[in-house]
């Protein structure tokens, strides 16, 4: 399917552009019916991504008018290659997230998916996009008119890739994900087919042509490859419409929805509702203060964990001996109430409890003790007035074995 990567938006220049000198050679009938391009905006603003809007021009109009802008001289250079960084779960939707836009977009045809997944990562490492795949294919899914993949909102979506197709749309987005580059778009970050003229092409740098779609970049500064070095997140959210073809999506939904509901059922069932907010940091981990029925720990702490591969979270009874950090002292190891490990790539689960404030039975339910150093009161031992010389000959002091802090949560 033929669809639009769009988003309006002008730049500064910034830096020295590769302009083309001759004048394109469009009718002037056709041009006269083109807006021209907004302002530009300064290196110090974030460019501004609008819906999709279309300039008044019939499909071959529209064909002559893009054939008669030149494509910019001067360097092109391909992308850096991405590789993507997050658990098992968040690269299974980011893949499928993916291979969504390839096929919605390009179709069953390779060269076209890799030209595609190639501005879905462009996009992502740009700050005026979202910082994560899914959030840039479905950007604006919520608008009829503002989606910045049309199949997103055009009701596209209700059409499925046959299992084969799907399959190859998905190696395809793995390998990019993997550091594959398509190079021939270098750093663009807007696409459209040849029958439409989107009302910021005009705005920005004609690069290159895969099939019967134009790739452009922004001009300027914005354009560059100092651009495009904005830190992503592996958060990869739950895509609801992708449940049909994507199990990802489809379970990471089903347990999203469970865990709703269990902390939807907390104030019914007795269970403790806290404020489980990842530690500073460390986004696995969780140090947080736990009231209500023991029993429900471990509820909170899954919710808490949601969907993550690996998690640790720890829970404290007496609110004051909760870490306002990262890290823990031995005092607060010893005063913790509760800690629930997860590690799905090694196959671990498991609930630990201190079994001196929460007296458990079965083997491997309890923390080991944190045994806290404490440093002994200087010896006065000897008559009053009496001096020990330290290096009396035939005398030895029996030293008290050092005791190393035992770790109590962590397996």
């Amino acid at each position: 399917m033929n669809a639009i990567l769009a988003g309006i938006a002008t730049v500064a220049l910034a830096v020295p552009t590769w302009v083309v000198t001759r004048p394109p050679t469009v009718p002037r009938a056709i041009a006269a019916k083109v807006t021209k391009p907004r302002r530009v905006v300064a290196q110090t603003e974030i460019p501004e991504v609008e819906p999709v809007a279309f300039q008044d021009l019939t499909p071959e109009d529209a064909r002559l008018y893009n054939a008669g802008i030149p494509f910019v001289r001067g360097p092109n250079p391909a992308a850096r290659p991405f590789r993507f960084v997050g658990d098992e779960a968040q690269r299974a939707r980011a893949t499928d997230c993916l291979a969504a836009a390839e096929w919605y977009e390009a179709g069953d045809d390779p060269v076209g998916q890799r030209a595609v997944a190639q501005v879905v990562l462009n996009r992502l490492r740009h700050p005026a996009f979202p910082k994560t795949v899914c959030g840039v294919v479905f950007q604006g899914q919520e608008r009829s008119t503002g989606c910045q993949f049309t199949f997103s909102c055009d009701g596209a979506l209700a059409r499925h890739p046959s299992d084969p197709a799907w399959e190859r749309a998905r190696k395809i987005a793995a390998e990019a994900l993997d550091g594959k580059v398509f190079a021939k778009v270098g750093y663009a970050t807007h696409y459209h087919t040849d029958w439409v003229v989107p009302y910021w092409s005009a705005s920005l740098d004609k690069l290159a042509e895969v099939h019967t779609h134009l790739f452009f970049r922004w001009t300027g500064w914005w354009g560059t490859p100092p651009a495009f070095r904005r830190a992503v997140s592996s958060d990869e959210p739950v895509i609801p419409n992708l449940a049909a073809i994507s199990p990802a999506h489809r379970l990471a939904g089903a347990l999203d929805e469970a865990a709703g509901a269990m902390a939807a059922a907390a104030p019914l069932t007795g269970a403790p509702i806290v404020a489980a907010t990842p530690v500073a940091g460390e986004p696995d981990s969780f140090a947080v203060a736990l009231d209500g029925l023991p029993e429900r720990y471990p509820d909170v702490a899954k919710v808490a964990c949601g969907m993550r591969s690996r998690c640790k979270f720890l829970g404290w009874t007496d609110k004051a001996m909760v870490p306002k950090s990262a890290g823990t002292t031995p005092q607060q190891m010893t005063a913790m109430s509760f800690s629930y490990f997860r590690d799905r790539e090694v196959g671990l689960e498991r609930e630990l409890w201190n079994c001196r404030e929460f007296p458990r039975t079965g083997p491997g339910l309890c923390m080991k003790r944190q045994v806290v150093p404490v440093t002994p009161p200087a010896s006065t031992a000897g008559p009053p007035g009496l001096r020990l010389p330290d290096g009396l000959d035939g005398v030895r002091r029996r030293e008290a074995p050092a005791v190393a802090p035992t770790p109590t949560a962590i397996p």
